[in-house]
């Protein structure tokens, strides 16, 4: 498939780091993997443009270089849910800015590994959601879901708004990103009984060193 969305079961559960993890599986094949991130909040002033550390993060392990505002058309300073800081910019988020972005991505790659902003279904401006941007561009979706009290109702609710858009779900990653979280394997096993997609992998607690490796997970 020439892309994948990384949505999450909210902000925060490592949708940057299985997005990582997957581009870096690509150019281990040899493939030309770009990445995108449509929508980003929380972002520094660099000559470039506004940055936002996914965004640096996604980019550093790509092997197709692209201009900071194509790979982030929609880049905010402060981290706050993506329509209020577009609101206080002053614009709207326009899915067709986004989609053109992607197209012209996706020209010059052999994959495009996109990024979500938040969960699947934050806000983007008065009428869309993040879910709109995965129908618009036709993908397929890895869902991250962090495993911790609650990931439960997260996780199912996500899934069945994939359901109800007709947006395909290719696999799902479970990420404990709380270390102390009671019955992990109980709820991973209530996950499996009601997910019908693929579980990728289970991501255990990991430290930063850790996460640079993070790609052994799925190669």
């Amino acid at each position: 498939m020439s892309g994948l969305f990384i949505a999450g079961t909210d902000t925060g559960v490592g949708k940057t780091l299985v997005a990582q993890a997957l581009i870096q599986r690509g150019v281990v094949a040899g493939k030309r993997v770009a990445a995108m991130k449509p929508v980003s909040a929380g972002c520094v002033k660099t000559p470039e443009g506004w940055l936002n550390d996914d965004v640096a993060q996604l980019r550093a392990v790509s092997n197709v270089a692209l201009p900071l505002a194509l790979m982030n058309p929609y880049a905010f300073e402060f981290p706050i849910a993506p329509h209020i800081a577009a609101q206080q910019a002053g614009i709207e988020i326009d899915l067709a800015r986004i989609e053109s972005a992607y197209r012209e991505i996706e020209s010059q790659s052999d994959e495009v590994i996109v990024e979500g902003v938040g969960g699947l279904l934050v806000p983007l401006n008065a009428t869309q959601t993040a879910a709109d941007i995965v129908v618009r561009l036709n993908l397929p979706v890895i869902l991250v879901v962090g495993m911790r009290l609650g990931c439960l109702n997260h996780a199912l609710l996500t899934v069945e708004a994939m359901q109800r858009r007709g947006i395909k779900l290719e696999a799902w990653v479970a990420n404990q990103i709380d270390p102390t979280m009671r019955a992990v394997e109980s709820n991973l096993a209530s996950l499996k009984e009601r997910i019908s997609a693929p579980l990728l992998c289970v991501l255990p607690p990991m430290t930063t060193a850790e996460k640079t490796m993070i790609d052994k997970w799925f190669i």
